[in-house]
Parts: C-alpha cells; sequence; structure tokens
C-alpha cells in the first residue's frame, strides 16, 4: 500500500491512476484525514516536549512542593491530552489507510488511454485461422457428444457452471498441465506446489482485497479464501524478505486448481466452459530487479505464448488500456485464442508487470550489492489457463466426421492422436 507520505506527494498522479482504472476514491476525505493527521501528529509531538521539559523541571525542583505539585498535575494534563491525541491518531490512520487500500497502481505510460475493450490495441497476431468446409460444432455439443465433457451432472454435484470431464477429457486436462509444466521447467522456472487456500492478509498483498472479495468463495469460520489464482499464494512466498540482489531473477511456476464466483456471468455468452466458477491453471511468477521488470514483461508474454505456439493455435496478444487494467497492474498483455464454433477470441493468458505495487503491500524487498535495500518488482502471467484453451483444441482440431484430432505435443501425454466416437 502507497505511504501516507507518497500519497501526499503524489496526489494529482494517483487521482489520474484512479480516473483511468475507474476507480472512485474520496478524495475530500483522504485530505481531510491527512490534514487532520498531521496536526496532531505535531500536536503529539509538542505535548511530549512539554511533558518532558517539566519533568526536568520536577527534578530540579523536586524539594519545594508549593511548585512541584502544580508541575505535576499540569504534566498529567499533557499525558491526557497525548493519550486522546493518539487514539484519535490511531483512529485516523485506520480510516486512512483503508482509503488509501483501494487507490490503484499507476498505469505504464506506454499503457494506451480507454474505458473498455474497444479501447485495447492488437499488437500481434500468430497462426491461420482456416475455413472448413463444414459447421464447426461448439464445444459443448461436440464435448458431450464424444462423452468427454459433463455439464448436467457438474450442476448436480455443486451447481451450474463447475463441468465435468470425462475419461478423454480428464486426460487431455492432465496432459496440458504436465505438458505446460514441463515446458516452463525446462525454461528456467522452479515449480512450487502451493496451498489453494489463503489467508485476507495474502489476497491484499496482491492486491484482490479489498476491491474483489465478492468475486471470491470464502471461508467465514477460518477467514480464509479459495485461491483465484496461484499468483497469490505464489508471490506471498517472499512476504516480509529481504532478497539478495544477486538471487535475482526468482522464476516460479505453480499449477493450482482456481475458484471465482464470476458474479453476474450469467447468459448465452458463459454458456460450456467459456465462463466457469473452478478452473485449473499454470501460473508463472516473477520477481525481479526494478530497472529489468518491462523486459522481463516481454520474455513473460513470450512464454505464455510459447504455449500457444505448441499447440498450434490462432491467436492474437492484446496490450489493455487503462480501463481494462486490472486493479494492481501496471501493464498488462492479454492473449486470445480464435475459437471457430463459437467465432470469438478468448482469454487464455494475462501477463502483468506490477511494478513494485504488491511489494510494498506485502513487503518483499532486496538488497543491492552497494548495501541499499529496495522494493522487487513482480510480475505474473498464466501459462495458461485451461479451460478456454480447451475450447480452442476442440474448435480448432474437429474434423467433419465428429472427431478431435490431438495436437501433435500433446500425443505423447495421451498416448493416441485423435478422439473419436
Amino acid at each position: 500500500m502507497y505511504p501516507f507520505k507518497f500519497v501526499r506527494e503524489n496526489l494529482e498522479v494517483l487521482k489520474r491512476a484512479a480516473e483511468l482504472k475507474g476507480q472512485k476514491i474520496d478524495w475530500e476525505r483522504l485530505e481531510e484525514l491527512d490534514n487532520e493527521r498531521r496536526r496532531l501528529i505535531m500536536f503529539v509531538e509538542e505535548r511530549k516536549k512539554w511533558q518532558k521539559d517539566l519533568t526536568e523541571k520536577i527534578s530540579r525542583e523536586k524539594e519545594n512542593k508549593d511548585l512541584v505539585v502544580p508541575l505535576i498535575e499540569q504534566a498529567r494534563k499533557y499525558s491526557d491530552e497525548i493519550r486522546e491525541a493518539e487514539s484519535r491518531l490511531s483512529e485516523i490512520e485506520k480510516e486512512l489507510e483503508k482509503l488509501i487500500s483501494f487507490i490503484p497502481n499507476i498505469p505504464h505510460p506506454s499503457v494506451p488511454v480507454g474505458k473498455d475493450e474497444k479501447d485495447n490495441v492488437v499488437v500481434k497476431e500468430w497462426g491461420e485461422i482456416k475455413k472448413k468446409n463444414f459447421e464447426i460444432l461448439p464445444h459443448w455439443e461436440i464435448g458431450e457428444k464424444l462423452g468427454i465433457l459433463d455439464f448436467p451432472r457438474g450442476a448436480k454435484i455443486v451447481g451450474s457452471f463447475f463441468p465435468v470431464f470425462k475419461g478423454i477429457g480428464a486426460l487431455l486436462v492432465r496432459s496440458l498441465i504436465n505438458f505446460m509444466l514441463d515446458l516452463h521447467i525446462k525454461n528456467g522456472y522452479k515449480e512450487v506446489w502451493v496451498p489453494s487456500l489463503v489467508n485476507r492478509n495474502s489476497l491484499f498483498n496482491t492486491g484482490q482485497l479489498p476491491k474483489l472479495e465478492d468475486d471470491m468463495y470464502y471461508l467465514e469460520r477460518d477467514d480464509f479464501f479459495l485461491i483465484p489464482t496461484a499468483e497469490v499464494p505464489v508471490t506471498n512466498l517472499h512476504k516480509n524478505e529481504v532478497l539478495e540482489e544477486e538471487d535475482l531473477p526468482i522464476y516460479y511456476v505453480a499449477y493450482t486448481p482456481c475458484f471465482r464466483r464470476e458474479a453476474g456471468a450469467y447468459g448465452k455468452e458463459t454458456r460450456g466452459l467459456i465462463r466457469v466458477h473452478q478452473f485449473d491453471k499454470v501460473e508463472l511468477v516473477k520477481f525481479v530487479k526494478p530497472e529489468n521488470s518491462y523486459d522481463e514483461l516481454e520474455t513473460l508474454l513470450n512464454e505464455a505464448e510459447k504455449v500457444i505456439q505448441a499447440l498450434n493455435l490462432p491467436y492474437r496478444v492484446v496490450l489493455l488500456c487503462t480501463g481494462e487494467l486490472s486493479f494492481a497492474a501496471s501493464k498488462c498483455y492479454d492473449i486470445e485464442v480464435w475459437c471457430p464454433g463459437i467465432g470469438k477470441w478468448l482469454e487464455v493468458s494475462s501477463c502483468s508487470n506490477f511494478e513494485s505495487f504488491q511489494a510494498r503491500r506485502a513487503n518483499i524487498k532486496y538488497k543491492r550489492k552497494d548495501g541499499k535495500i529496495d522494493y522487487v518488482h513482480t510480475l505474473n502471467g498464466s501459462g495458461v489457463a485451461l479451460p478456454r484453451t480447451i475450447i480452442g483444441i476442440i474448435e480448432n482440431y474437429q474434423t467433419e466426421k465428429g472427431e478431435i484430432i490431438i495436437p501433435e505435443v500433446l500425443r505423447d501425454y495421451m498416448k493416441m492422436d485423435c478422439i473419436t466416437l
């Protein structure tokens, strides 16, 4: 979270950042609290000085009771005033911290200004969108025909938007996870296995709280949350730590299930696997030196792209505008796969640079060789999310006979080259 001093000194920059990201902040109340906080700090410091002077005078005049008694009374009055002011100061700082916790990260100057997805910029396209001389069925239809997807039984177990993968469908999920982990480990990432539950502080550190609490599954008894992404536990691996410069960069990869309420996400645009409450994802997380973080963002994007290229799925890379950026991100690229059965580009990965925003909240620092202590920069990207990648495979590899060709890179994992009736 931004320190009080940083907010005061960068108020106009932060106001602009909040405006660009569509985040409403009560700036008038914030400034009012900050002014009162500074006034109270000065008041307490002044009273403590007076109290110290009185104590010294009492010590010098301790034999003169007529003089000492009123001085003692005055010292007690100062103590009461200090206690009352510090109590009020504590209340103000709590309210101020709550307001500041809603101030988003500042967008990087290279991020296009805009309100929604129409203002995003396509920066790259890859692969050929092949026209087929037959009707491509949407993934939910052919998936159920082939017996690899079962939506009714998922709904029976828990509710809507919890799919069941059966038989070869389950094998496809497992194979994709293993393929992606193997690929990223080969490219220099260290695999970690992390909890799927996190505490409130961990979610605050990565920027999901306080803004996105309603989008998450909450375990009230323990005050824990099911993770919306492995970004949360993996980033918090190093909270409250000071890393050594020679240990940077640190690259982690983790597979986890992910859980999101997706409040209000209902209707034909969310049918099948397009938007589900539980899904699998392989996540990439980086801890890097500040001067390298934007180069690291480009390599992170490239590493996520390698997955989609290996699967030979047509995709595009989109640079998000300010209004589409997440609360914590300074810059973000989305990778979107073309899905011909539904005729849409679907996001399978987001690659973001958070600069020092998460590191400040999580207190993750590093010690430079010259002894200076600074915050690391954190980055993360999906490498990649499974549901929409599976949509891309089912719909792009569909044949006229109603079969699904297995992407070549997955055939050793699945021990087959085609899903048939």
